[in-house]
């Protein structure tokens, strides 16, 4: 059985302009939730994207809907991939690769392994996942569901959410709640720039942050 639903609303142009200058390590410093487990890794390096997310979920050794999917994605899109626990088979090659690529999307985010390296890397098309595997799925026809609520790296992941990642992680936001996390990123990393300007010219970073403080005003 099938669940196949609408599209979800593209995100702004000026809220994916903005948070393409916010670093998800940033947000980290503050912000608790959203964030997808470490074990989802980049397979490009010093790549940031932001898109709208499109949720899949497809099982076991089945990739069916993920080439259906290929098809309706649009420019800005992400595909995030729930393998409902599947971590053998690699349902993302080359060939889905391309047809994203071709369709505008800007990255794709599987919960288990992918397939063909040299061919993601070739297209220079963004991907996150838990590996590789020689192991692919295949057209079973078994089902699944498309922008449905679905869980990917550990994170809840709701179609129309707001996906920023980049060498150092994968993080979901709520689109309502993403402008204002933007903000205070930039905010943070303005302040950082000016730190480590500082620190290049002589000052102490302990000074700069309290830990130094903290650490003498500690009892011994």
């Amino acid at each position: 059985m099938y669940t196949v639903k609408d599209m979800p609303r593209p995100l702004s142009a000026e809220l994916v302009s903005l948070m393409q200058s916010v670093e998800t390590a940033t947000v980290g410093h503050w912000h608790l939730y959203g964030f997808m487990d470490p074990g989802m890794r980049p397979l490009l390096g010093s790549k940031r994207v932001v898109g709208t997310a499109v949720t899949l979920a497809i099982p076991g050794a089945d990739s069916t809907l993920l080439h259906h999917a290929a098809g309706l994605l649009r420019p800005g899109d992400v595909l995030v991939v729930d393998r409902l626990g599947d971590q053998r088979h690699a349902c993302w090659g080359g060939g889905v690769t391309v047809a994203a690529k071709a369709a505008g999307a800007v990255a794709g985010i599987v919960d288990g392994p992918c397939t063909d390296l040299s061919e993601i890397q070739q297209s220079d098309f963004p991907m996150w996942c838990r590996g590789l595997s020689a192991m692919t799925t295949r057209l079973y026809n078994l089902g699944g569901g498309l922008n449905i609520p679905i869980s990917c790296g550990g994170v809840p992941v709701l179609p129309g959410d707001l996906v920023l990642a980049d060498e150092s992680g994968v993080l979901v936001l709520r689109r309502e709640e993403a402008f204002s996390i933007a903000q205070e990123a930039l905010r943070r990393q303005g302040l950082a720039v000016t730190r480590e300007e500082a620190v290049r010219n002589g000052a102490k970073l302990g000074d700069l942050t309290g830990a130094s403080a903290k650490v003498k005003s500690a009892p011994s």
